[in-house]
């Protein structure tokens, strides 16, 4: 595929998701994400899901999204190995965000859950792209470390949600004492999942960015469970300790990847 048609790609999918945050946020058709399934997206449907002001980390996402968009087409960086390589991958992961907040508001709870799976891969796909690339520039290390490290470190929180709005909607009780360890142990594998995706990647802003939102979703998890209408103690204690633990992990890593002179 030439340089122009991924171009061409990256802004037809990035369409795509603009319309479909327009409608799954309910800014066209009313009635946001959280009212969407059953009231399941809420922050207090079930045991692993933040309290509201964490999705605040959607702007910052949203808006890196946007530039990477723009930063592809400019001419010096048009047929750099940093946009070609990320494109497509890049192009999947935006398309398919607009495609889950379509299928949220249409109900699909269940088809959700695969569109998230679908953007977990696609995030997957651009950090092993850009691991191993000298860094390319600020522009490389804004719209493509970091936004894609905050991106697929929210994604592997929103994912364990997804998840649990799926089952609770099948009829498992939210918060069980079964509930409440199962989301314990899913809890233990962020962090597990956490330090192998940091392990995969030598991008010191990718990290940094993995890092704070997965610090960001669980301490929010932590504080729906410690002070919200969904309370657990048990839970609310252990996404504080995934957040200081994965935390300590980022960190470390991102300290063995000094940043490099920019080429």
């Amino acid at each position: 595929m030439t340089v122009r048609a991924q171009q061409v790609v990256v802004t037809l999918t990035a369409v795509l998701w603009i319309g479909g945050t327009l409608v799954g946020t309910g800014a066209v058709a009313g009635g946001g994400v959280e009212s969407q399934g059953g009231g399941l997206f809420s922050d207090s449907a079930t045991l692993i899901a933040p309290q509201g002001p964490a999705f605040s980390i959607w702007s910052v996402i949203y808006l890196g999204l946007a530039g990477y968009v723009v930063w592809q087409w400019l001419p010096r960086v048009a047929d750099s190995r940093w946009a070609r390589a990320t494109r497509l991958p890049a192009a999947a992961a935006i398309a398919l965000n607009g495609l889950w907040l379509l299928v949220v508001f249409a109900g699909w709870v269940w088809l959700s859950v695969v569109v998230m799976l679908g953007i977990v891969v696609s995030l997957g796909l651009v950090l092993r792209a850009t691991s191993g690339l000298p860094r390319q520039g600020l522009g490389a290390d804004v719209w493509v470390s970091a936004t894609f490290g905050l991106y697929l470190g929210w994604i592997c929180v929103a994912t364990c949600a997804n998840i649990a709005s799926w089952l609770v909607g099948l009829g498992v009780d939210a918060d069980s004492a079964v509930s409440t360890w199962i989301t314990v142990g899913v809890l233990a594998v962020v962090v597990v999942l956490a330090l192998w995706l940091l392990s995969r990647t030598d991008q010191r802003l990718f990290q940094l960015g993995l890092t704070a939102a997965v610090v960001w979703g669980t301490a929010w998890v932590a504080a729906g469970r410690l002070t919200g209408d969904l309370r657990s103690e048990v839970v609310g204690i252990a996404a504080a300790l995934t957040a200081v633990a994965v935390a300590f992990l980022g960190l470390r890593a991102a300290a063995q990847h000094m940043p490099d002179r920019a080429r």
